[in-house]
This record gives C-alpha cells, sequence and structure tokens, in this order.
C-alpha cells in the first residue's frame, strides 16, 4: 500500500536466480494437480474441526460421575480449551519459524504426526493433568499446521482461484465439526457405548481419519517459491515443468507462455528481527489489519462456540446426548459460508467482502443478543440465529488466514500467519474460554447476553478496520502484492537479462 514500501535490509545472497516460476504457477488452469493439493492440505482442517466439536459435545459427559476422569464441564470448556488455543498459538509460532526455514513440506508433515500423536493420548487420559496436557499438545501441532498449510495452499494455488480455495479449505473445518457434532451424538449414547469409551473412541477415531490424511498427503510437493528463494532454483523448475507437461496432457492443449520473471538473491534463512522490522516497519497498516482480524474471528469463535452446548443445557434444557444435532446445524451455516461466498472474493474484491462479514456478522450477532435477552429465542430458533450468524462470520473468518498470507512477502509468510494466529488468537482464545465459561455456565441471561455483545462488538470493529486497510489482493500474482525481501532492483547487478541463471 502506498506509504508503506520502505527498503529493507538483505542478509548476504547464497546465489542469484532469474525466474518464472511464480508466473507460470499462476498462469495454470484448474486440474487433477490442484485437486491433489486441496484433498492433502486442507483435509486437516476438517480433522481440527472434529477435534474441537468433539470435546465441546462431550464436555458434559466426561463431567459426569462414571466417565473415567474427575473433572467439571467448565474446565473442560474453559481451562482445557484455553489450553488446546494456548498450544495452538505456541505451536504456530515455532513451527512458523521452521516452515519458513526449511520448507512447508517437511513441517506439514512433522505437525500432523504431532496432533494425531497427541489426539491418540487424550483418548487414554486417566487423570485430569493428563487431559491437560494433551489438549495442549493436540493444540501445538494444529497450530503448526495452520502456519505451514496456509503457506503452501496461498503459493501452489493459481492467483485466480487463490481466494476461493484458501476461503473453502479453511471453511472445511466446519465439515468435520459436522462430523463430530453427529459422531458424538453415538458416542455418548450410553446404550451402545459405556459412560467411560464412548468419548475415548471419538478421539481415536479422528487419529484414524487423520492417519489417511498423512498417506495423502505424501504426494503434496515442497513449494517451487519457497525452493526458488532457499538455493533450490533447479527443483523448482524440475517440479514445475513435470506439472505443467501433466496439465497439458490432462487438457489436451498447450499453456500461454508465462506473464514474467523476478530476479532473486537466494538464501538459507531469515532472522526474527527482518521478519518483525518488515512486518511492523515496511508494512504497519497490514500489521494492524491483519492483528484486528484475527482478534474479532477468534473471540467469536474460541470465546462463544466453546460453550454453546453449555448454553443450551444451561437455557433451554436439551439434553446432553442431543447437542450435537444443533452444533450440526451451525456448523453447516459455517460451512456453506466459505463455499458459497468464497469466490466474490476473487470477483467482487477482498476489502468489500472481507469488510462486508465481518459487520454483517457482527450486527445479526448484536440482534441475536437483544432477543436472547428479551427471551424471544427457544433452542432451535437461537440455533437458526446462529446459523445466519455464523454463515457470514466463517468467511471472514477464513479470510483472515487468506489474508496474512498473502500481504507480507514470501519469506516471512509462515511466521508472519503464525505471529498474527498466535497475538489474535491469544487475546481472543485463551482469555475467551476462560471469561466466557463462567458467563455460559452461570444460568444468568445477562451474562451470556454479555459474551454475545463482546465478540459482536470485536467482530464490528475488525469489519470497519477493513474497511479502510484492506488490501486488493484479487487475482494478483504473491510477489506483486508483496515485493519478496530477496527481489533485485531491476537495474541491480544480476537482474532480469544480465545473464544470470535462470529457472
Amino acid at each position: 500500500m502506498p506509504g508503506e514500501e520502505s527498503s529493507a535490509p538483505v542478509p548476504a545472497p547464497t546465489g542469484t536466480v532469474t525466474t518464472a516460476v511464480p508466473a507460470r504457477l499462476d498462469r495454470l488452469p484448474w486440474s487433477r494437480w490442484h485437486w491433489m493439493i486441496v484433498i492433502g492440505l486442507g483435509t486437516v482442517w476438517i480433522l481440527d474441526g472434529l477435534e474441537v466439536t468433539i470435546v465441546g459435545n462431550v464436555a458434559g459427559r466426561i463431567a459426569e460421575d462414571g466417565s473415567g476422569l474427575d473433572i467439571s464441564s467448565a474446565q473442560i470448556t474453559g481451562l482445557a480449551a484455553a489450553l488446546y488455543v494456548a498450544g495452538a498459538c505456541s505451536g504456530a509460532l515455532f513451527f512458523g519459524w521452521l516452515t519458513d526455514r526449511h520448507g512447508r513440506r517437511k513441517l506439514f508433515m512433522i505437525t500432523l504426526v504431532v496432533y494425531l500423536a497427541a489426539t491418540a493420548l487424550t483418548a487414554v487420559s486417566f487423570e485430569s493433568w493428563w487431559f491437560f496436557l494433551f489438549r495442549f499438545l493436540t493444540g501445538f501441532g494444529i497450530g503448526g499446521e495452520y502456519a505451514a498449510i496456509n503457506s503452501a495452499i496461498d503459493e501452489l494455488i493459481p492467483s485466480h482461484y487463490r481466494g476461493r480455495v484458501d476461503l473453502i479449505i479453511n471453511g472445511s473445518y466446519w465439515l468435520g465439526a459436522i462430523g463430530g457434532a453427529l459422531l458424538s451424538i453415538v458416542m455418548l449414547d450410553t446404550d451402545i457405548f459405556a459412560k467411560d469409551l464412548g468419548w475415548r473412541l471419538s478421539f481415536a477415531l479422528g487419529v484414524l481419519l487423520g492417519l489417511v490424511v498423512l498417506l495423502v498427503r505424501r504426494h503434496v510437493p515442497e513449494s517451487p517459491r519457497w525452493q526458488f528463494i532457499h538455493g533450490q532454483g533447479d527443483k523448482a523448475d524440475t517440479l514445475v515443468s513435470s506439472v505443467e507437461r501433466e496439465i497439458e496432457q490432462e487438457k489436451g492443449e498447450k499453456l500461454p507462455p508465462p506473464a514474467g520473471e523476478i530476479t532473486i538473491h537466494q538464501r538459507k534463512s531469515i532472522g526474527f528481527g527482518l521478519i518483525a522490522k518488515t512486518v511492523f516497519g515496511r508494512y504497519p497498516r497490514r500489521a494492524v489489519l491483519g492483528l484486528s482480524l484475527f482478534i474479532g474471528q477468534a473471540f467469536l469463535y474460541n470465546a462463544i462456540t466453546f460453550g454453546f452446548g453449555t448454553i443450551l443445557i444451561t437455557f433451554f434444557d436439551v439434553p446432553t446426548g442431543s447437542t450435537g444435532y444443533y452444533f450440526a446445524v451451525i456448523a453447516a451455516g459455517n460451512f456453506c459460508g466459505p463455499l458459497l461466498l468464497g469466490h466474490l472474493f476473487d470477483t467482487v474484491g477482498r476489502r468489500i467482502m472481507i469488510s462486508g462479514t465481518y459487520l454483517l456478522s457482527g450486527i445479526l450477532l448484536f440482534v441475536t443478543a437483544w432477543l436472547f435477552d428479551r427471551g424471544s429465542l427457544t433452542a432451535t430458533t437461537m440455533t437458526a440465529c446462529w446459523c445466519v450468524v455464523l454463515f457470514f462470520a466463517s468467511a471472514g473468518a477464513s479470510s483472515a488466514y487468506l489474508t496474512v498470507s498473502e500481504i507480507f512477502p514470501m519469506e516471512t509468510r509462515a511466521m508472519a500467519i503464525a505471529f498474527f494466529y498466535a497475538l489474535g488468537t491469544a487475546a481472543g482464545g485463551i482469555s475467551g474460554p476462560l471469561l466466557f465459561a463462567d458467563l455460559t455456565e452461570s444460568g444468568v441471561v445477562g451474562d451470556t447476553v454479555l459474551a454475545f455483545r463482546i465478540g459482536a462488538g470485536l467482530m464490528c470493529a475488525a469489519g470497519l478496520v477493513a474497511a479502510f486497510l484492506a488490501v486488493k489482493a484479487e487475482r494478483r500474482s504473491l510477489e506483486d502484492i508483496a515485493e519478496p525481501l530477496s527481489a533485485a532492483a531491476p537495474d541491480a547487478p544480476g537482474a532480469a537479462g544480465s545473464g544470470t541463471k535462470t529457472a
């Protein structure tokens, strides 16, 4: 954006390469190869949705006598939820740094293994401290996934489709939420499974699904954009050439020539100091935008939806074993938002759609809080209201991940995602469950109304920030939105046309 383009120091290069890899990737038509990327990387969000929803819906059962754990429902939706999010924040920062340093592929394999191991160990919890520990470690793995996966997706998907694909993949979390909600109904049925067994099997089934994802993910390649910056230009060229041949054979026609080249001073790694200077010194308004979007959606989702089952039980006398039906409905509304609105982020544009979805969801949540305060809602109509609110909120929340993954330079991408996710989620996702667990469980209508209003207010505030600061990123190359820190000046020695190595 104007006023944000100042120079940044670049560490000593390991070599110079002129490459058309970004343009070659962006001009590819949609193909089977892209579907492989979506399935291999996007399906982990389904696991995350399954995980969080199961915990929310089985909280009441785990808190009952005979569950095998001495733990309260408030501890599960409050302390355990906060620990899960704290783990996700920590994992995002730790694995985000490793992702920018060692590549997207290594880390999206490692983080999935961490996630699966911790989930499996949650299933065999025998004391509350064990449950809390592995909720933290499960979050640690999923936080790393956020950084590695969003980086890889945006760098592999053509610019024409990037917005809708990123939104739908992040929104697929709610397919897992639907599965988790329905699965919890069966697992909580004491005519089928004992009290101390059903909730454990819920986690175990998530592990089985994750193992399938792990097998599919083996075929997802490293990001060629990461490769050519980190001294692996030949590997990047070989990978993109093989994809081009595959797509030409699939489509039965030659691909058009790429739109241009970029010259890069290659490097092995980047330090935290340069990342911070780039994000806050070079792009301060983009930093404010990213932080606002993440805080708004984190409060809405982590603070309120974690306790949705408790709200139904406390205020509408919904049986513990039936909350899954209601949650499946709002989860469907959440997935439909990115699915049906996603293409508009690539056509109508980022600014209108990001600000519009945040503001609409916030206003509708204020209306829901007013109706709830008046006593005008039943369990069914409350669920319907939430379904409409979250239809827009889900598209907005997904666009937060899209935004921070595309508006900062390539070398800082994973760390930028990790930083804004961790900071925003720490503000809304850790403090939220701890603050709102007591509010939603108190049985006092006014307390829950306050929780709704806080979430609504923060969503509206983020929408207003986006209206002024959102970046016009639709259908633009990542390198055009934010020039890589390693890019050579057009007239610098080693720039395009000067006889340097070409990939």
